[in-house]
């Protein structure tokens, strides 16, 4: 999906480069997920059982534009 491609690209413009490996593990992990499951998380309608996810979707939903 566009828009979800535009949301990640955003992270990974403004933030991959401070970024601790951990982080980066993470996002790595969130690449992974079905779409329709990422869809839904930066939508607020559901959010990621892990807690090390949830926070980076959190972080990524509250990049400005």
């Amino acid at each position: 999906m566009r828009e979800l491609d535009q949301l990640l690209l955003r992270y990974l413009d403004r933030c991959w480069s401070e970024s601790s490996d951990g982080e980066r593990g993470v996002f790595l992990r969130l690449l992974e997920c079905e779409d329709d499951t990422l869809w839904r998380w930066f939508m607020g309608l559901a959010a990621p059982e892990q807690e090390d996810l949830d926070e980076l979707v959190g972080r990524i939903r509250n990049l400005p534009p």
